[in-house]
């Protein structure tokens, strides 16, 4: 039985922040140099649309909030992606003519509450599902609503089976479990987490879940904001996100990365006879799992979805 090989990418790149247009023409852009290298999976960081706000307060503390924070909030929602508007279809086109499998980090605008989210797109430029992340980390709590375990959302593209976790929830052990129970071979883990110890828990992933793991950060310094932010962010640095995206194999060897300090296209092929090989020593949903010791239930998580 012939395993594919199949060229995965992952961006690490800077948004055009807070600007809904012009970072979707950076998507656009992104996945033309992925297509250009043969890629047929490509994962985009955390919030790449239309940023991840680093460094802000929006006049955040306990028990009050300002009308001046409620204005950064409106600047963020109105440049937040709907799933169903023109940019998320010009994207949709551009993966078509691609042909890639896509997964974007976005901020989500789903009524008037926001959503860090990570888009799911087909081969076709299918819009396939979002997965939202269940659990904001700190301040994020306040700009980001939770999701429920109904978009822990796995795909089986005929080849090999996509799922990911958004930034600290792969900290989570029943997490990534949920996804493990759900046979993922490629993890996606958008993040904006630069710090090298990120690195450690790819690696991990990798090991625990015997799986290709393809991390994406972006690159930002203070000077790409917006004027109007530049007086917020007078105590930070001006490289505020270093990156540290990478792709590793099944037994937590990197294939590329991780790459610091600036933006890039990582890429590498993802040899599946490498998956089989290394479950001989361990598969966490198979020989290894003790189903007679554990269990675990997700609400709402739904089965493996094919297109």
């Amino acid at each position: 039985m012939a395993l594919p090989i199949l060229r995965a990418g992952v961006v690490q790149a800077t948004p055009a922040l807070f600007d809904l247009e012009k970072s979707v023409d950076r998507v656009i852009d992104w996945i033309g140099k992925a297509a250009a290298e043969g890629c047929t999976i490509l994962l985009f960081p955390e919030s790449f649309i239309p940023c991840y706000p680093r460094g802000l307060s929006f006049d955040a503390v306990v028990g009050r909030r300002t009308d001046r924070g409620r204005e950064h909030w409106l600047d963020y929602w109105t440049n937040s992606l709907e799933i169903n508007s023109p940019h998320t279809r010009r994207i949709s086109e551009a993966i078509r003519e691609a042909g890639m499998f896509v997964g974007l980090g976005v901020t989500e605008r789903l009524g008037h509450s926001l959503y860090c989210s990570l888009f799911y797109f087909g081969e076709d430029g299918t819009f396939l599902g979002a997965h939202r992340k269940i659990k904001p980390t700190g301040l994020e709590r306040y700009i980001w609503a939770e999701s429920d375990g109904s978009t822990l959302l796995t795909f089986d593209n005929g080849h090999t089976t996509i799922g990911g976790l958004i930034c600290w929830e792969n900290y989570m052990p029943l997490a990534r479990a949920a996804l493990y129970q759900k046979g993922v071979e490629v993890y996606f883990a958008p993040t904006a987490d630069a710090r090298p110890s990120w690195q450690s828990t790819m690696q991990h992933i990798s090991l625990e879940g015997r799986c290709f793991v393809l991390a994406a950060n972006q690159f930002v310094r203070k000077s790409d904001y917006p004027e109007r932010y530049q007086a917020d962010l007078a105590a930070e640095p001006e490289i505020m996100s270093a990156g540290g995206s990478v792709i590793l194999d099944p037994a937590g060897n990197v294939l590329a990365g991780p790459l610091w300090g600036e933006e890039g296209l990582l890429v590498a092929d993802l040899d599946f006879s490498l998956l089989v090989r290394h479950k001989l020593d361990f598969d966490p949903v198979g020989h290894y799992s003790r189903n007679d010791i554990f269990r675990l239930e997700v609400n709402g998580q739904p089965d493996v979805r094919k297109y």
